[in-house]
């Protein structure tokens, strides 16, 4: 069926690289660096149209504002706003945000299209290489323990504000064609995948809308801005730091199962220590990625705003977060077996080395016995 041709007037297109940079980052570390070298001051995150009492950070995140970047769009160049934002677990959020004002609402999709093929992960981009390293160079002081190899999550999102020739405010999903803007495609979907792509749509009111996908989402807020966008950086964060840890798990496990191999295989009455050790390896990374993945877990606080705490529940449920996060528990439950068992076979061997010390003891006094009677 034939779509209205509505007019969009302010709008943006926000491109987000989410990067793994460190198991942790000290915020007020941050705060100090960047007045020193950057000369300007950062800002604590806060959620801008929602109360406190209903929805907060659990340790917000530092914002730092970037020069803006010149950038190459669709064949011409723009002008776009850059920010970055600091999660205590060891998040960089880097935002680039791209004007889209005064356009057809096609041409607004393909705007979006545009923005994804200049900075998507297929673009090979430059760009957030170079914005991250920038940050990474102030504030190496403030990281714990860097990544080597860090992992990332992008994200892409269409922002209108003012929105002209839409008929029926309440139904802005039926009645602008979101397909080619929330699935990147040119050719018609079938009626099935439309649904499932439209399928985790919200609104407060009767002119707002918000339609989150996996790796996209369009939010149209006449309000200037939206708190969904912060909601969805968030979501991704929390996915990308369970995404670490169970890497990082997946690669212990296989070292834990040789260590504990070999220490079996070592057939003296000292291996006692060399199980002690390895439980308390085993202990201490438990208690890291423990406390590390609890801070994830309470990133964002939601109590009174059933809407956000709504859209909320679903971006996690849609990028997979609780699925994530019970694999980590999984992990981390074999870890904490494995710590107990090795807990349990140290004291059996400390056990086994008293009883063969009072044997010795026990042979030492009959030879010194048998001697003096000799």
């Amino acid at each position: 069926m034939d779509k209205l041709r509505p007019h969009v007037h302010r709008a943006s297109v926000m491109a987000m690289r989410l990067v793994d940079i460190a198991d942790t980052i000290d915020l007020a570390a941050v705060e100090s660096l960047w007045a020193r070298h950057a000369r300007t001051l950062a800002a604590r995150g806060r959620l801008l149209s929602t109360s406190p009492k209903a929805m907060t950070f659990g340790v917000p995140p530092v914002e730092l504002m970037l020069e803006p970047l010149s950038i190459e769009i669709g064949g011409s160049v723009v002008q776009a706003a850059a920010m970055a934002r600091l999660y205590e677990f060891g998040v960089a959020a880097l935002s680039i945000r791209v004007p889209a004002d005064d356009l057809p609402w096609n041409d607004f999709s393909a705007r979006v299209n545009a923005v994804d093929a200049a900075l998507g992960i297929a673009s090979g981009s430059p760009v957030w290489s170079t914005l991250l390293q920038k940050i990474m160079d102030i504030m190496q002081p403030a990281l714990r323990r860097p990544s080597t190899e860090p992992l990332h999550e992008d994200y892409l999102l269409g922002l209108v504000q003012s929105l002209e020739g839409v008929g029926n405010t309440a139904r802005l999903h039926d009645e602008l064609d979101l397909v080619p803007l929330l699935a990147g495609e040119t050719r018609p979907l079938s009626e099935q995948a439309r649904q499932e792509l439209l399928r985790q749509r919200f609104s407060y009111y009767t002119d707002d809308l918000a339609v989150l996908t996996w790796d996209r989402a369009f939010i149209f807020e006449p309000r200037d801005e939206s708190d969904v966008v912060d909601i969805l950086e968030v979501a991704n964060a929390q996915l990308l730091e369970m995404r670490y840890y169970d890497e990082l798990l997946d690669a212990e496990l296989p070292r834990m199962y040789d260590l504990v191999e070999a220490t079996h295989n070592v057939a003296n009455p000292f291996a006692a220590r060399r199980y002690a050790d390895l439980a308390r390896h085993l202990y201490t990374l438990v208690a890291e990625v423990t406390e590390i993945t609890e801070k994830v877990d309470n990133a964002l606080q939601v109590t009174e705003d059933v809407y956000l705490a709504r859209v909320y529940a679903s971006a996690l449920e849609l990028f997979r977060v609780p699925h994530v996060s019970k694999a980590v528990d999984r992990k981390l439950s074999i870890i904490r077996d494995s710590y107990s068992a090795l807990y349990e076979e140290a004291s059996s061997k400390r056990g086994e080395l008293m009883e063969l010390a009072i044997i010795v003891l026990i042979a030492v006094e009959i030879v010194i016995a048998v001697i003096r009677h000799v």
